[in-house]
């Protein structure tokens, strides 16, 4: 279990980084860090458990109960708080992608990152495609079009404009 609380803990890490530009709150992290040390805490009280068993403590195992029982409701309290903060996130990142959208030149790192996140998510814009309208790189190029990066994979010939929404 330890080994693959650690694991979630550090894919959720690992992934933080593609999306670091959309999430200025740097307390994202903070679930993936409480996993990894909630998982280095359980393979100690693992072995703790492992070793009351091996010379039968009944004192060992009683407390090795209590211990399991803490993490269990720390676990519980971990997800009824993230339900509860799950729409303060969720506006939260909409605010913070509609910013990095509005500073998207299509050359940036930042721009790169939105291309990104567009072709792996397989969508266009915060909510839909017509939230580049609203965008400064929209306004400057004056081709009535989307980043290329709001094309379908399977779209052929897509050129981004906005005559062909069902290419978006």
């Amino acid at each position: 279990a330890a080994a693959g609380l650690s694991y979630v803990g550090a894919y959720v890490i690992n992934t933080y980084k593609s999306y670091d530009n959309f999430l200025q709150d740097k307390y994202a992290l903070l679930p993936a860090v409480i996993i990894i040390c909630v998982a280095v805490v359980m393979f100690i009280i693992g072995l703790i458990g492992c070793c009351a068993t091996f010379r039968e403590s009944r004192v060992g195992l009683g407390l090795f109960l209590a211990i399991i029982l803490v993490i269990f409701i720390a676990e519980v309290s971990a997800f009824v708080l993230g339900f509860v903060y799950r729409e303060k996130v969720k506006t939260d990142v909409q605010v913070t992608m509609r910013s990095v959208f509005e500073r998207y030149d299509g050359k940036s790192p930042e721009s790169t990152v939105v291309d990104y996140l567009q072709e792996q998510l397989h969508c266009c814009g915060v909510k839909n495609y017509s939230d580049w309208t609203t965008t400064q790189w929209f306004n400057s190029t004056g081709n009535n079009s989307v980043p290329q990066s709001c094309c379908q994979q399977e779209a052929k010939n897509c050129t981004g404009h906005l005559d062909q929404p069902q290419k978006l």
